[in-house]
This record gives structure tokens, sequence and C-alpha cells, in this order.
């Protein structure tokens, strides 16, 4: 049987997983899949390299409570499929790698303790991403398993970009802007040399939009800012999280409204954001379908905030040669990418209206300078790559 690696991709409520062949340095996609609704409509999913369904089915709340559970049907599923076979790495995204974690780890003992003093910068993330690495070390005790951090294709930010204005001290503990969406923007970096070489060593704007939203100002496919900061809340608005922030409003809702830490943090991940504005729906296909005042209020606003932020980060790079969308929004909303587009006219962006309906890679006319681009990411496969690298260098020591 073909070595295998097995990317896992943990939230509250999903497992995202693919499965790669190992062929000597290359890397076949050849299952994806994920069990979604955990605790609420359990739903087991999974398709082959040709899109082939294997798998569909459902399960009754209590069958599939949390993660663990979730990931003992996975690796049930897994062995059967793969005739008692296991991979020989599991890849995972962990969302924060804190200031320790600045490449892909090897997981053991003391990388998971440390890790877990990350929960509380990404308490949405963290938890969740880790559960899967225990469930797998009680399963398979042995399997080399690899961290593959979020925060660290940002960790070369020069110091103005790293920081926010407040004690050293408080610095060198950590509190500082870390980025985050970074395995996508890294897989972008790579692609760019093959779609488009003739910006890939410029000054591009990679626009992660999904249910978490974020950009990335890249200078010859390095990280140097990116608008979000110590947690996964700050920068653009998101799918249930509100973006930037005046700290004074956190401070009103505790002193005047009595909130406490816990209602604090569900108001700022759960209910905030396209959700909280709009009064309808944190998903934008929902949004662009409702005639609600509030839902075009909600996409306004994104797109103004988009396109505001990216003016920032134009800024930052001293010009701007290309623009790419990537992630679930920017690869599917044409009708965002134009409105956040039309905010950027200023630079000499011109639309290609054609294009940008049917997603064309290229979605900008020949005459727009910058070049506006529609990527799609491709996570796993980093984490992938990572996850093989480690393991060779682990077989090698």
């Amino acid at each position: 049987m073909t070595d295998s690696i097995l990317v896992l991709n943990a939230g509250s409520s999903s497992i995202k997983f693919q499965l790669f062949a190992v062929e000597g340095r290359e890397l076949q996609r050849r299952l994806k899949g994920q069990i979604e609704g955990i605790g609420a409509q359990p739903h087991f999913t999974a398709k082959d390299a040709d899109g082939a369904l294997l798998i569909e089915q459902s399960y009754a709340p209590d069958e599939v409570a949390d993660v663990p559970s979730a990931m003992a049907i996975l690796n049930r599923w897994l062995e059967e499929r793969l005739a008692g076979a296991r991979p020989i790495a599991v890849g995972h995204r962990v969302v924060h790698g804190g200031p320790s974690f600045d490449t892909p780890v090897l997981v053991d003992d003391a990388v998971l303790s440390e890790l877990e003093n990350y929960v509380p910068l990404a308490p949405l993330h963290q938890p969740n991403n880790l559960a899967p690495i225990k469930a797998i070390r009680e399963r398979w005790p042995g399997m080399p398993q690899v961290a593959c951090f979020d925060t660290a294709f940002h960790r070369g930010h020069g110091e103005l970009a790293d920081r926010f204005a407040i004690p050293e001290a408080l610095y060198q503990e950590g509190v500082r802007r870390y980025g985050f969406h970074g395995l996508s923007y890294e897989y972008i970096a790579q692609a760019l040399p093959q779609v488009a070489p003739e910006v890939a060593d410029g000054r591009v704007i990679v626009a992660h939009l999904g249910s978490g939203a974020s950009l990335c100002a890249l200078k010859a496919g390095r990280s140097l800012d990116s608008t979000m900061g110590f947690t996964a809340l700050d920068g653009l608005p998101m799918g249930t999280r509100p973006g930037a922030l005046d700290s004074g409003v956190v401070l009103y809702l505790i002193g005047h409204k009595g909130m406490d830490a816990a209602e604090l943090e569900h108001l700022l991940y759960h209910g905030s954001g396209l959700k909280g504005l709009s009064g309808v729906s944190n998903d934008v296909r929902d949004l662009l379908a409702s005639e609600a005042p509030g839902a075009k209020l909600a996409l306004d606003y994104f797109a103004y905030r988009t396109a505001k932020e990216m003016g920032a980060l134009a800024s930052v790079l001293g010009g701007l040669d290309a623009i790419v969308f990537t992630a679930g929004i920017g690869e599917n909303a044409p009708e965002i990418r134009e409105s956040i587009c039309e905010r950027m006219a200023w630079l000499g962006i011109t639309l290609d209206e054609a294009a940008n309906a049917e997603g064309a890679t290229r979605i900008s006319r020949g005459d727009s300078r910058p070049l506006v681009l529609v990527i799609p990411t491709d996570e796993e496969r980093m984490i992938a790559e990572h996850t093989l690298d480690c393991t060779e260098l682990r077989e090698a020591g």
C-alpha cells in the first residue's frame, strides 16, 4: 500500500480531512471529506480524488457529541478504507503558535503543553485544533503528528508591524500582532509564480475572505503585514466576529452593561460581524439572497471595510501590483469582489465584468493596473507538504 499523509482541520462543530498519497516527493490527493454538525446534526461525507461519493451518513447528536467522538468514527472508517494500513503521519492546522513556534513542528508532550497555553488567545479554534491530536495519540500511539500554524507565515514581520502601542513588558510576554490564515497565504505565495509570474515578486494584497476574513500584504512572496493581530478578532468584519473594534467599546460593555468575560467572548466571537449587523445571517449567500435592509448594510460594510484596509496595506507596500481574492467568499462571490474593486478604482483597477461573473483566474481588464486575480487556496496541501518535510527530517535524524 502506498504511504499516505492524513490532514485534519478541526473546528468547533466540524472536522475536515484529506488523505494524500506520498509518491516520492509528490503528493496526490486521494480522499476528501468532513464530519460536520457535531453535537447537533452530525453528517459524514467523503469523496475520492475524482469526486465520487464514498460515504454519506447522518448520526444522532449523542452518537457524535464532540470532536473526540467524531475522530473515533473517522479513524475507524479510514482504517477500513485503507485495509488496516495507517498513514505515515498526520498533519494538523493549529491556529495559534504564539511567540514560540514560527515553523511547523512535530508534536510531543512539551509541544502539546505549550499549545494548550495559547487557548485563551484563540478560544474559538485552539481547543478544537488540539482535540484530534489528543485523540490520535490515544488511538495510534507513536504516530508522528505535525502542528502547522496559521501564525507562522507572518512571524517575519518587522517590529513596526508586530507591535501594539503598549508597555514593553507586555510585548515580551507575547502580546503582539501575530496575524492568521498564514497557511492560506503561504499557498497563494507559492502559486503566484505559476499563475501570474509578472507580479509574483511584486506588491500583492491577498484577500482571504470567508467566515473568517483577513488581508495580507505580500512583497516578493513574504508577509509584511496583516489585518489580524493578537487574536482572530481583529481586522475585517467576519461572519460572527466584529473585526477592528475600539477597545473603549469593551470597557463600556464591562462598566455600563455589566458584561462578564464569558458574555463578552460570546458576543465578540459568535454574535457580531455580518450576523450582528444584518440580524439575518452570518452567511454571505443568505445575505445576497435577502431583501432585508440589514443584509444590504452588512454586505456594504464588509466591502467598505475591506477596501479601507486594502488602502492601508497598499501604503505599507508602497504601491500595489495585484489583488488576489481567495477562500469561500473570495472565490465564490462575484458581487462582493465587484463591490470591493469599485471602492478600489482610485488605484487604477478596472474589472472585467464577464470574467468576474464566471470566476475566471484573471478578472481585471487588460488595461487594469493593479491586476485582480482569483486563486483557490489549498491549506490542506500546505499542511501535507509541511508534514512530509517534518517526517523526513525526523527519519533523517
